[in-house]
């Protein structure tokens, strides 16, 4: 193809991409069309079964074998494939509206996962509905890793039991075990409430890149290493210190060993650069309705980009935090219209960090604290500084978007139309805009009045 126009590249990869996007419908077909086959498999068990009329002790006998039998034509083990007619069960019978949307194409296995992981929890037939038909509509536009967050938002506020209650019954399973691996190694696990650890987890990740950036700059490497992750001091430097070829993910687990055994970094772990038992505070975002603050609400608080929290840790880390930002949204779609704080600081970049929370290239989760703030419009074009001008992209997006065909426009509500190179269009909504405002359903199906704004 050598002296192929750019129009006709163009062409070749838009064709390229409408086949792909019709092989992965017709995929998601075959899928949906394998579970559904999967819970037929059940009922012929069950009504077998039935016929049989044996004891109770052997009733399970017709699906095992029935299992075994899938099994062995498809060379799978019968207990996944048993495992697997379970699961397709639950899907076809209580997520009647996902399955439709996979076996149209609308939605993939990864969607379908997500949708019944969040909703099993809501038994009520009603109130799983209302959590289908919100959560469909954002899974049609996301990716699955953008939608788990919103959706256990979401199923949170419709679950009978409010979060408090449960988190405070899930807590009593705090532990921490090691299980040994190959090699002289182990794992160290521990199930702790999210907030903790996701702050454990980006103390880990400062430090680790402290390191990383301390070691490169005393070494000639540039910040951050190599693109493997290793950092190869400078062989004409007279630093004694042997070459340091560790990953950031190698540095990191020497930083939480060494926090943990020695409670501060170690100059070993930590490079003369890093003051021993120097703070570096983990930094989570919580977002708390204000309702719920002032106690006259139930409606859960939010670990972003995670999930919901106990609204007691919510509270608690919002009370030692420095200030408070006042986020007003619109009371249907979500969308951030604006924020304030009554101690001054940088207004436009709380703002931004509050709409954003991630990468705006669509599906990136790349953290606002690791992205760049761009112009959507550049400035050398007259672009202002302003929300609607602003958004945050990760580096690699934020050099895509300048040096690639790739194009953007920001509408007023903060969504970000994306234009790739063959001139398809990928809207990106505003993370805020994901937490869906629903009807309260009680085990009767009888709904309440609208619920307040959840932010």
């Amino acid at each position: 193809m050598t002296g192929t126009t750019p129009t006709a590249w163009q062409q070749r990869i838009d064709t390229l991409l409408h086949a792909l996007a019709d092989a992965r419908r017709d995929a998601a077909a075959a899928q949906a069309r394998e579970v559904a086959l999967l819970a037929e498999a059940v009922e012929i068990a069950h009504a077998m079964a039935q016929d049989a009329g044996g004891p109770t002790s052997v009733a399970d006998i017709p699906i095992r074998s029935l299992a075994a039998q899938i099994g062995a034509a498809a060379r799978v083990s019968d207990r996944t494939v048993q495992k697997h007619m379970s699961d397709a069960v639950v899907l076809v019978e209580r997520f009647p509206a996902t399955f439709a949307a996979w076996a149209a194409g609308d939605v993939s296995r990864g969607h379908a996962r997500v949708l019944v992981e969040t909703g099993a929890a809501i038994k009520d037939d009603a109130a799983r509905a209302v959590f289908e038909d919100a959560a469909l509509e954002v899974a049609q536009r996301e990716t699955p890793g953008r939608l788990k967050p919103a959706a256990r938002i979401l199923a949170a506020r419709l679950h009978p039991i409010p979060l408090q209650e449960r988190h405070t019954a899930a807590a009593t399973a705090r532990e921490v075990w090691v299980r040994d691996l190959d090699d002289g190694m182990a794992e160290l696990i521990a199930i702790l409430p999210a907030a903790i650890a996701h702050g454990i987890r980006d103390r880990l990740d400062q430090y680790a890149r402290r390191v990383m950036d301390a070691r490169g700059a005393g070494g000639g490497a540039s910040p951050g290493g190599t693109t493997d992750g290793s950092l190869h001091p400078d062989t004409n430097s007279t630093n004694t210190r042997p070459t340091d070829t560790r990953r950031v993910s190698e540095v990191r687990a020497d930083v939480f060993a060494d926090l943990l055994l020695t409670g501060h970094a170690s100059p070993d772990v930590s490079n003369d650069a890093i003051p021993a038992g120097e703070a570096i505070i983990a930094r989570v975002q919580v977002t708390v309705p204000a309702l719920t603050a002032a106690g006259h609400d139930d409606a859960p608080a939010e670990l972003i980009g995670k999930g919901p929290i106990d609204t007691a840790t919510a509270l608690r880390l919002a009370g030692t935090a420095t200030g408070w930002d006042r986020v007003l949204t619109h009371p249907v779609t979500g969308t951030v219209l604006a924020i304030d704080r009554y101690r001054p600081s940088d207004h436009l970049k709380r703002t931004l960090r509050v709409r954003d929370e991630h990468c705006r290239f669509p599906g990136c989760r790349m953290p606002t604290g690791r992205s760049d703030i761009d112009h959507t419009t550049a400035r050398e074009h007259d672009g202002p500084t302003e929300l609607t001008n602003l958004a945050h992209l990760c580096r690699r997006h934020h050099t895509l978007k300048h040096h690639s065909a790739w194009r953007v426009r920001q509408t007023p509500d903060g969504i970000l139309h994306w234009t790739s190179p063959t001139g398809r269009t990928y809207p990106d909504h505003p993370a805020r805009t994901l937490v869906f405002t629903t009807e309260r359903v009680d085990t009767h199906g009888d709904p309440d009045p609208p619920a307040e704004p959840p932010f």
